[in-house]
């Protein structure tokens, strides 16, 4: 673990790799060029975009094509625990001296890059050795000038959930929804395979004038359901019904994009009798996760049950929220924030929810909101709120025999702290 804290800091202190969000093509794609295009051997692309649903969506895949017998990489954004996360190669992730040799390449270049961009070139330059049958790529914040927007041929593209999350990425006179949409689906390639998932009415209505010129293969949401069958949920289309058969995947929106997943793996040619063997197994780390066992969870009462989920934008909070109105126990939260997020929108969600909010800070993150400041916004919306420095002082605060739920939820850096804890 402290090696991948030790990378991280040689990326964000380096003299030619910037921290700071700078949304350009150039810089990849001269260090692309100058590497001979490794990202022109990676066949099977499959891109995954958009706002909420982008890691699990694009997990769920790679478990249905594995699963399949098949191989497939995969780039995603964030870590939660350790660096490594980032790059699969499709049977292992790369090891830090393979992180390494490969910021060594490209340092080589002297050219002054994002932090992102030497993610996703570390990534490319590793992924295009590999003999796999796909190469699963998150997107960063938007999609236009996005360092993973270098494929020129995708076998897919794949749009997620599309809200306001990113809003702070843009200029201050285009802080808008439709610019969002814009940004993220305005770029998309032609001839290729796309994917929309669900989205508000609006929010379709948009994507779909967006997309109205692509010449593209266009699959919209209304090709499939999530439908609800006495307590069980099925995924639902024209020809195939498949019971999501899963203990772990708690909300609708997680189920949505498990359908959305499944919708995709159907039209990869894997078997729907693979897809219904690998649900049970399926579950998404710092997303509606229950910790089970681990230090953390055994320092708890017996009736004590704790839960983690990263998501930071006001429709995750709503989708967290509509979860947790269906938990009959007292539920307390520990929340933690970014600065660039809108604390004020998510925490309003959660009005009558929580007995209490305990705020922290996030560890090791320069750019998290404090405890007071986050404290205050809870104040300001009525909450019963109270701040500690860190975690374990927030659990202490917290802990009793009596039965209840504690969620940690706002961030998913947080969430890796907490894991890592754990």
């Amino acid at each position: 673990m402290s090696q991948s804290i030790s990378l991280y800091k040689q990326l964000a202190n380096h003299k030619l790799f910037n921290k700071t969000i700078n949304f350009d093509l150039k810089r990849i794609k001269l260090v692309l060029k100058r590497l001979g295009h490794p990202e022109r051997r990676l066949r099977n692309v499959i891109n995954f975009l958009g706002s909420s649903g982008k890691f699990t969506t694009l997990h769920s895949v790679r478990h249905f094509i594995e699963a399949n017998k098949q191989t497939a990489t995969a780039y995603i954004s964030p870590s939660l625990k350790d660096i490594k996360e980032r790059f699969w190669m499709g049977d292992r992730f790369l090891t830090y001296q393979e992180i390494k040799q490969s910021i060594r390449i490209i340092e080589k270049f002297n050219v002054s890059l994002t932090t992102f961009e030497v993610l996703t070139l570390i990534y490319i330059i590793n992924a295009s050795k590999r003999n796999v049958d796909y190469h699963l790529v998150e997107a960063g914040a938007l999609f236009a000038k996005d360092s993973t927007n270098v494929f020129d041929f995708p076998l897919a593209q794949v749009i997620v959930n599309i809200n306001k999350q990113h809003l702070n990425f843009l200029d201050k006179n285009k802080k808008t929804l439709n610019e969002v949409i814009y940004q993220k689906v305005g770029f998309l390639s032609h001839f290729t395979n796309i994917y929309v998932g669900k989205q508000i009415p609006t929010v379709l209505h948009k994507i779909k004038k967006n997309l109205k010129r692509n010449k593209s293969k266009l699959v919209y949401p209304n090709t499939w359901k999530l439908i609800k069958k006495n307590k069980n949920y099925f995924y639902r289309d024209k020809i195939n019904k498949i019971k999501l058969n899963t203990k772990n995947i708690h909300s609708k929106g997680l189920l949505e994009n498990l359908c959305h997943a499944i919708k995709i793996s159907l039209d990869l040619k894997i078997n729907k009798k693979v897809i219904e063997k690998t649900i049970p197994s399926l579950s998404f780390e710092g997303r509606f996760q229950y910790l089970k066992n681990g230090k953390i969870k055994k320092k708890l009462y017996k009736n004590e049950q704790i839960m983690l989920d990263g998501a930071h934008a006001e429709t995750d909070a709503k989708n967290l929220a509509n979860y947790l109105k269906k938990i009959k126990i007292p539920k307390y939260a520990i929340w933690a924030m970014m600065k660039n997020k809108e604390p004020d929108l998510f925490i309003k969600q959660f009005k009558g929810i929580f007995k209490k909010i305990i705020t922290i800070p996030i560890e090791n993150e320069k750019n998290c909101m404090s405890a007071k400041d986050l404290e205050a916004i809870a104040k300001k919306n009525k909450f019963n709120v109270e701040k500690a420095i860190h975690f374990n002082e927030a659990i202490k605060k917290i802990s009793s025999p009596d039965k209840k739920l504690i969620n940690c939820l706002g961030s998913l850096y947080n969430v890796g702290n907490i894991l890592n804890k754990n």
